[in-house]
């Protein structure tokens, strides 16, 4: 990763939040060696275990699921991959080992194309809530994270212009409501699909512990449908982006991650 004050320039705030959104990803084994004297590491992950797609293949856990696929995307010459998600934080652990597959030489796309929609942070979310007032902490706290993860999805990607010439774009827009599921659409092929499922928990936030509504999006089940498996399976993926692309072009608006 790039230094904290680099950080802070390109992005266009203050220190502090720079390290507060780099001590977050910390805590969820994002990042590691983040200190004030030295650039924070991606931190490293299993290898995936790659499952079959289609109609047979069983749901797995989102970071079981979707790491294989978004792997098998990277493949191709041209990644295109379509996120709809509370946070980018599956989508930003996912992208860990084809970056590595890159550095490597055992992949090569010339060019990607990545969009993700996120809730905006002007919207009352539905979840992650406090079940009683909490003065507005939780919802810092998911955009704090929401900011941290998209940065340094963001990052990753872009750094493979300068480091393998590759024709990167990355952007992001804001939905006016909190979405109930999560879409992943890669190369146009292939879409996966899972609920968000609401428990009731608690958790400690800046020393305050907290009951809320919450749902663990890295465990929600994966569903995953290919164009190739059959008609259902193609109209699913048709629909999904057609659903995509008229929220991305329609009721969404600009995101900055740095606000």
């Amino acid at each position: 990763m790039p230094t904290q004050a680099e950080l802070a320039e390109e992005f266009g705030v203050e220190r502090g939040v720079v390290r507060q959104a780099l001590r977050i990803l910390q805590t969820e084994q994002l990042l590691t060696n983040v200190s004030k004297g030295s650039p924070a590491t991606v931190a490293s992950v299993p290898a995936p275990v790659r499952l079959p797609a289609g109609p047979a293949a069983p749901p797995q856990p989102t970071m079981v699921g979707l790491a294989p696929r978004i792997a098998d995307a990277f493949a191709a010459p041209h990644v295109r991959i379509d996120a709809l998600c509370l946070t980018s934080v599956s989508l930003t652990m996912a992208v860990g080992e084809p970056l590595r597959q890159i550095h490597a030489g055992r992949l090569k796309p010339a060019k990607i194309d990545v969009r993700v929609l996120l809730p905006s942070r002007d919207i009352d979310l539905a979840f992650p809530a406090p079940v009683a007032d909490d003065g507005g902490l939780l919802h810092r706290r998911w955009l704090a994270q929401r900011n941290a993860q998209g940065m340094v999805l963001r990052q990753n990607l872009l750094a493979l212009y300068a480091t393998h010439g590759v024709d990167v774009h990355v952007s992001f827009r804001a939905l006016p409501f909190t979405p109930p599921v999560k879409l992943y659409l890669l190369n146009g092929s292939e879409a996966l699909f899972a609920y968000y499922t609401l428990l009731r928990r608690e958790r400690e936030i800046e020393h305050e512990h907290l009951e809320l509504y919450d749902a663990d999006g890295t465990r929600s089940m994966l569903f995953a449908f290919e164009r190739r498996a059959g008609q259902r399976d193609a109209a699913f993926v048709e629909q999904s982006r057609l659903w995509f692309d008229a929220l991305w072009e329609t009721i969404s608006s600009e995101l900055l991650l740095s606000s």
